[in-house]
């Protein structure tokens, strides 16, 4: 038993020296506390690491298919009335939404910005009292209303009973309604009248869009939008007016749900108008993004960046359609955010090399210095003899 002591006795690495043959110094008392404050400060900085969570980015390719893109937004007009603004949406699919009104809410505000009213788009509409028939006489007792379209009908049998019905069917024709006072719907319910009387009212328009996850765009403009010959075009003429202010200020505008650390380079964004019409349009790059917290819960989001250009002309002159167009392109790379503790073994590893290095190198700077000492003294022993 004891032949196998003396053995593991000789393995030892780490040998004593007796304690008469240690030599105190002063330099090597500030380097030991020196070199302990170093130790304490930078294991208090390891241990915080290992306390809180990391997060671990990659990129990955986007293979996702078939689905869908929620923009959210939230913007205000201040010189634009919410009677006369539309929102519209389409993708490089051929999916179109024209003059989208669900999921949407508008607050009319005043000149200082004050809210007036808000409502959901579509509700609310006017009725129509003692309406004209489609026949051209008024509505009689017991008679079923159905008004006229004005040659917009698809079918003999149709009927349009508001002035957003007749609207909406020269929308389908490719049409533009001139005159809203020569239909008898239009003239009815005070259309231009309520256009006249918002006169100078700003709007704010917020909700949220769901569009199918490729490229596209949507937009916020004055006046009814259809298509005609090929080219989206937006009914102005119905407003008898020059010119549209275009000024906005974008409160909020995100590709998704928010997640911790995201940052969406529109929000807080204003631009005021100069010329008497404009088109505003920012072209933004969306980055796919999934976020997963230390409790594994997954948030499907997005990411962008963008770039702004705007097109003006003069009053009278709307070679470009007056309004706010956001075009958006996919990227195929996806970024994947996951928060992560750091293993224990890791830290454990860090500590040690934390104190071992703190240690070999106030070692080496300690007998650097001791050794300097020396040699300094030897040779001024050896001078002062000389």
């Amino acid at each position: 038993m004891a032949g196998i002591l003396n053995k593991l006795r000789n393995l030892d690495a780490y040998p004593k020296i007796n304690e008469d043959f240690y030599s105190r110094t002063l330099s090597g008392g500030v380097i030991t506390l020196v070199s302990s404050v170093v130790m304490f400060l930078l294991f208090f900085s390891e241990l915080r690491l290992y306390l809180h969570t990391v997060t671990e980015t990659k990129l990955i390719v986007d293979t996702s298919r078939g689905e869908t893109l929620r923009i959210n937004f939230d913007i205000t007009f201040p010189a634009l009335a919410c009677s006369i603004l539309s929102v519209d949406a389409m993708d490089i699919s051929g999916e179109l939404h024209l003059d989208v009104k669900h999921d949407i809410i508008k607050r009319r505000l005043d000149s200082n910005g004050n809210t007036i009213e808000a409502r959901q788009e579509g509700i609310g509409a006017t009725k129509i009292e003692n309406p004209l028939q489609k026949h051209g006489g008024r509505l009689e007792h017991n008679e079923t209303y159905c008004g006229s379209c004005y040659g917009a009908e698809a079918e003999d049998h149709d009927c349009c009973n508001s002035c957003e019905d007749v609207r909406e069917a020269y929308r389908k024709k490719g049409w533009g309604v001139t005159n809203p006072d020569l239909i008898d719907q239009c003239k009815r319910e005070g259309f231009l009248q309520r256009v006249k009387d918002e006169e100078g009212e700003g709007c704010n328009i917020y909700g949220f869009l769901e569009v199918n996850k490729v490229a596209g765009n949507f937009h916020f403009a004055p006046g009814k939008s259809f298509h005609q010959a090929g080219v989206h075009v937006h009914d102005l003429l119905a407003f008898q007016k020059d010119s549209f202010n275009i000024s906005h200020k974008i409160n909020r505008l995100t590709y998704g749900d928010y997640f911790p650390g995201v940052v969406n380079p529109l929000d807080k964004v204003q631009w005021s108008q100069d010329t008497p019409n404009a088109m505003y349009q920012y072209f933004i790059k969306v980055v796919p993004t999934v976020y997963t917290d230390i409790s594994g819960h997954t948030i499907q989001s997005n990411q962008f960046s963008v770039t702004e250009h705007v097109k003006t002309s003069e009053a009278g002159q709307l070679q470009s359609l007056p309004g706010v167009f956001f075009f958006y392109d996919l990227s195929p790379i996806k970024v994947t955010f996951t928060e992560e503790h750091i293993s224990f073994l890791h830290f454990l590893t860090n500590v040690c090399a934390i104190v071992g290095g703190v240690f070999t190198v106030s070692g080496i700077i300690d007998a650097f210095i001791y050794h300097g000492q020396k040699a300094i003294k030897k040779k001024m022993e050896i001078g002062k003899f000389s």
